[in-house]
């Protein structure tokens, strides 16, 4: 499938909702976006499917370990605040998240600004940034964290930390997963401008379903109540309940993943 997108957007470039809502964030310049459609590539999940950018290709990494890069980082803030991530999340600015090329969505990375030694951890669930030189996009927050909203750009050096868990001791540990594929998600069935409607949803969803939950976020100005159900421990499993979501009345329903 190739898509075409021309918009405007602030320093970086991202590939923002390109498996999740196929629309590329791009530089005021067309974009034109190919994702890998193979029989090899068919058995993978959309996110770790090679794709292509302007004719270059990407091959998104199946595991984590042992990556680290040095280069420059920029940021995406408020054009996208609100909007879909290549993961099916929606891209908070005020969340430490950030975008990259190839590594697996979901995975936490240390960056380092070699300019004045501070640091973030932040977690992969988005696509770019598709910038020559630029080998990772954070979210505003991070960017604040690390000492580069206001120049917009700095080097740095990024290290795979894998993903997120209790050690057992009761502080948080990196580690891979047994399977790339497992992990905690939900899915999102609809969002409100109103909390009485969406409380009375997550009510009905939650006897029916065990597990739904509300979550605020304001996107321009307005406060949306965004109601998810279920705790699935992959995507696979993910996938499959969105679908009967969807096919039991609640059109437009993405997966998310939970923290």
């Amino acid at each position: 499938m190739v898509f075409h997108v021309k918009k405007k957007c602030p320093l970086a470039c991202s590939l923002a909702c390109l498996l999740a809502s196929c629309l590329l964030s791009a530089c005021s310049t067309a974009y034109h976006t190919r994702v890998s459609d193979t029989p090899d590539s068919r058995r993978l999940k959309g996110w770790q499917r090679p794709y292509e950018v302007n004719g270059e290709r990407y091959e998104p990494l199946l595991s984590h370990e042992g990556f680290v890069q040095e280069g420059l980082a920029s940021w995406y803030g408020a054009d996208f605040h609100g909007k879909r991530t290549s993961n099916g999340e929606t891209y908070d600015m005020y969340a430490l998240t950030a975008a990259h090329k190839t590594l697996p969505l979901g995975v936490y990375v240390k960056a380092r600004n070699k300019r004045n030694g501070k640091e973030v951890i932040v977690r992969i669930n988005d696509r770019g940034p598709f910038v020559k030189e630029r080998i990772i996009d954070l979210s505003y927050a991070a960017a604040r964290q690390l000492g580069i909203a206001d120049t917009g750009t700095a080097p740095v050096r990024i290290e795979a930390l894998g993903y997120r868990g209790d050690n057992g001791s009761g502080s948080m540990a990196y580690r891979p997963p047994a399977s790339y594929d497992t992990g905690s998600y939900g899915v999102q069935v609809a969002a409100f401008t109103d909390s009485n409607n969406a409380r009375r949803m997550a009510d009905l969803l939650k006897r029916r379903y065990g597990v739904s939950n509300i979550q605020e976020a304001e996107v321009k100005g307005r406060l949306f109540f965004r109601v998810r159900v279920g705790r699935y421990e992959s995507l696979k499993k993910a996938e499959e309940a969105r679908g009967g979501f969807e096919r039991s009345g609640y059109p437009g329903s993405f997966v998310v993943a939970l923290d």
